[in-house]
């Protein structure tokens, strides 16, 4: 089966003086291909460790997670991750960061180029290919970090709050690119955010987790970032009743979740 699964995932570990700390208690979730999923909650809620789970950085306590019916049993090339701090090598220019996977599977300089620099014009960055990304403004970084994520045509991207360090204007931006991005390329993505606005605007699939242990108290389907593809503005999107009146409403259902104990 095309997409995501998550199995009924638990993540326990052990706390301070050896207490166990649940942080994700079964989760079960399940998202098509090319849908744009988004997960809001308050701190501890388990957003990152449900990534990071996905990603197969850490293997779930309990429950199985299955990207496109291969049980995830740890990274993959299957999965592309937008980490929060882009993690770029300030000792490389930007292609060859967007090329650094490529490299190490064995591809050679030619093709992992042209593959990095389909990329690189895909986030706007083509007359920066050969500077040092110190030299990039921390959007433009991030857009390094987002091509990087897409150059070895993972089925899934996974963004780890990648847009919480930018200024507002900035983060608008690249909001609006990475809708770009996802409806030209069909992919499934998994985002997460602190931002309800944000995850309103992205999401087509929309999860309120609460923490305590971490679990999904409400879903919502979306379609305010697929009104964004078929031509309308950004700003009239978010200035709708609706928008609006979702917007205080999973507010409050984060604050209710963060009560719960």
């Amino acid at each position: 089966m095309d997409g995501l699964r998550i199995e009924n995932v638990g993540v326990t570990y052990a706390g301070r003086g050896g207490a166990e700390v649940t942080a994700l208690s079964q989760v079960d979730l399940g998202f098509a291909r090319g849908e744009f999923v988004v997960a809001v909650g308050a701190s501890g809620c388990g957003k990152t460790t449900l990534l990071s789970c996905i990603a197969g950085f850490m293997a779930p306590s309990e429950g199985h997670i299955f990207v496109n019916g291969r049980h995830v049993e740890g990274p993959g090339a299957d999965r592309g991750v937008v980490f929060q701090k882009h993690a770029l090598m300030p000792w490389l220019n930007v292609i060859d960061n967007v090329a650094l996977g490529l490299r190490l599977r064995g591809l050679g300089r030619a093709e992992r180029h042209e593959a990095a620099m389909k990329q690189i014009r895909a986030v706007g960055l083509e007359r920066y290919a050969t500077h040092p990304v110190y030299q990039l403004s921390g959007g433009q970084q991030q857009r390094v970090g987002i091509a990087r994520a897409l150059a070895a045509n993972p089925a899934m991207l996974l963004m780890d709050e990648p847009f919480g360090a930018l200024d507002s204007l900035t983060r608008e931006q690249v909001q609006e690119l990475v809708l770009q991005i996802w409806a030209r390329e069909g992919k499934l993505c998994f985002f997460i955010t602190h931002d309800v606005e944000e995850a309103l605007f992205l999401a087509t699939e929309l999860i309120v987790m609460t923490p305590s242990p971490g679990r999904v108290s409400r879903r919502y389907q979306l379609d305010f970032g697929r009104q964004y593809i078929a031509g309308g503005s950004a700003r009239a999107i978010k200035s709708q009743p609706e928008f609006i009146r979702l917007r205080e409403e999973v507010i409050d259902a984060i604050h209710a979740g963060a009560t719960v104990h």
